[in-house]
């Protein structure tokens, strides 16, 4: 009997360690733009060595989130397992959309996503620094967050996705204090509609972004994402866009990020035999 409680204590130990082999990590980011430190969580996979280079994806948070929140059930960091890749995981102020806000300056989250995250992150680590081998995504707030700086940006992120995003927050006027980063809708109008994702798919080109995002049909976001689906389809922008049974809830986001990394694993594989870094 004791042998047999030994022994299953030695699979449990095994099956604990083969499952939590990643490194996960709370570093802070300098922020030049906002003159403060930002935290960051970041997963490197089992393995993680430096004689080696990752593609990585950086993982947004919604609204009254933080950079911890996708650490739940150690969900993300068997993904980044799995798929041998970093994921880094920003702390976005709870409410900053990701912009850099044109009321309350001190708020520049698309600067500090941009360009300084991703430079602190391709020297502190070994990445693949390329926007091929680079994707963002997010949920709600961190949807919009990932799109908008995506699209603006795509010198630096090749691949770009989002989970119940608000992708058209012009209908939610009231909500998410989007109000205290574009001031009211009814006196900024066009600060809205201009910082709004679906207002910017001119900036896309036929084949040169991979993007992939989704909402479920029980979402109040459900309406303004099929939108987006609609217009990328008229502009004939390549995309894929799923739709499934589902709330604004985890549940529905701890399953729909396991799409979201196939998708950008698949397009890195593809993309680092481009490179040159396959085999």
């Amino acid at each position: 009997m004791k042998t047999k409680k030994l022994i299953s204590l030695f699979a449990l130990l095994f099956l604990t360690t083969s499952i939590f082999a990643f490194e996960q990590k709370e570093i802070a980011v300098k922020s030049n733009s906002m003159n403060k430190d930002v935290l960051v969580t970041v997963i490197t996979p089992e393995g993680y060595s430096t004689q080696q280079s990752y593609p990585v994806i950086y993982l947004l948070h919604g609204h009254g989130g933080n950079h911890t929140v996708w650490t739940k059930d150690g969900a993300v960091g068997q993904l980044a397992d799995q798929y041998n890749l970093i994921v880094v995981m920003p702390d976005g102020a709870r409410d900053s959309w990701y912009f850099d806000s044109p009321v309350t300056p001190e708020y520049r989250y698309e600067t500090f996503v941009a360009k300084e995250l991703v430079a602190h992150i391709d020297t502190a680590y070994s990445t693949i620094a390329d926007r091929a081998c680079r994707a963002i995504t997010g949920l709600s707030m961190g949807g919009h967050g990932a799109f908008y700086p995506a699209m603006r940006h795509q010198d630096t992120f090749g691949n770009m996705g989002s989970m119940s995003g608000g992708l058209d927050f012009r209908p939610f006027t009231k909500n998410w204090n989007i109000a205290g980063r574009l001031g009211t809708y009814k006196e900024n109008t066009q600060l809205w509609d201009e910082n709004t994702v679906i207002n910017l798919t001119h900036l896309l080109k036929a084949g040169t972004m991979n993007i992939i995002f989704d909402c479920g049909t029980e979402d109040f976001f459900y309406k303004v994402n099929c939108n987006m689906h609609e217009k990328l389809l008229q502009e004939k922008i390549p995309h894929e866009f799923h739709s499934r049974p589902g709330s604004h809830n985890w549940p529905y986001w701890l399953n729909a990020v396991k799409y979201q990394f196939l998708f950008f694993a698949d397009r890195f594989g593809k993309n680092i035999k481009q490179l040159g870094n396959g085999e």
